[in-house]
């Protein structure tokens, strides 16, 4: 019992630190918040804080190693059966119910990931392991195909870029509406555009084509003044 105990004990803990951290990140802001404001509110040590989070980006995102480990074990666990693009698209499904579970702390973390650089490369982060272990799965699938690596890389690419889509709407809409249904229809047009038979060519039909921007920068150059030149090209706050 007292093992059981200690293991109930442990999730609530965390629970508490994410929840004493946001609400100090909306009082005062995310730099003006120090673990120890933090680990005070919880009413916990610092050595807590640090069992759960290995910096205070972390404890912004504190799902998503489960939700990236959760995603490989689902594409592990495919049968050689399995259509490779059906698999990456429900794995992504994975990630979307993750935000969808708790509506206001997504939006909470969006808002805040706008107003801080550091989070938004953190976030990129994020994004690019996601994608990595999509690629990864569909590299090994398309092995024996001669664009098989291209093709891995650039599906990949899609459902990352389809989910993230239909992410950003919802969450900018303050997490109105369903985003499970809405990414079933974002998926849907790249499993149409992508799957065996099709010419890969989907640019052009349908809804009009997003504007592609390319930054051209040195191996050197921080990551937070990439995403600063990304979105200046965007026209996005």
């Amino acid at each position: 019992m007292g093992t059981a105990s200690t293991n109930s004990a442990k999730p609530a803990m965390r629970d508490s630190l994410i929840a004493a951290a946001f609400q100090l990140f909306l009082e005062r802001g995310y730099e003006q918040t120090t673990v120890d404001d933090i680990v005070a509110l919880a009413g916990v040590g610092r050595r807590s804080f640090f069992r759960y989070f290995p910096s205070k980006e972390d404890v912004v995102f504190p799902d998503h190693e489960q939700s990236l480990a959760d995603m490989t074990a689902f594409l592990a666990a495919s049968g050689d059966a399995d259509d490779p693009l059906t698999r990456v698209c429900d794995a992504t499904r994975l990630v979307m119910r993750m935000y969808a579970e708790n509506p206001t702390f997504s939006v909470q973390r969006y808002r805040l990931t706008r107003e801080v650089t550091g989070l938004r490369t953190y976030e990129l982060s994020v994004v690019w392991r996601y994608e990595k272990t999509l690629g990864d799965y569909l590299r090994t699938r398309y092995a024996d195909r001669r664009d098989g690596t291209l093709r891995a890389n650039v599906v990949a690419a899609a459902v990352v870029a389809a989910h993230n889509h239909t992410l950003r709407h919802w969450l900018r809409s303050g997490g109105e509406g369903d985003p499970l249904a809405e990414v079933d229809r974002a998926l849907e047009f790249v499993r149409a555009t992508w799957s065996e038979g099709s010419e890969g060519g989907g640019a052009g039909h349908g809804e009009e084509a997003e504007d592609i921007v390319v930054v051209i920068t040195k191996r050197s150059t921080p990551m937070w003044r990439v995403v600063r030149e990304v979105e200046s090209s965007l026209g996005e706050s």
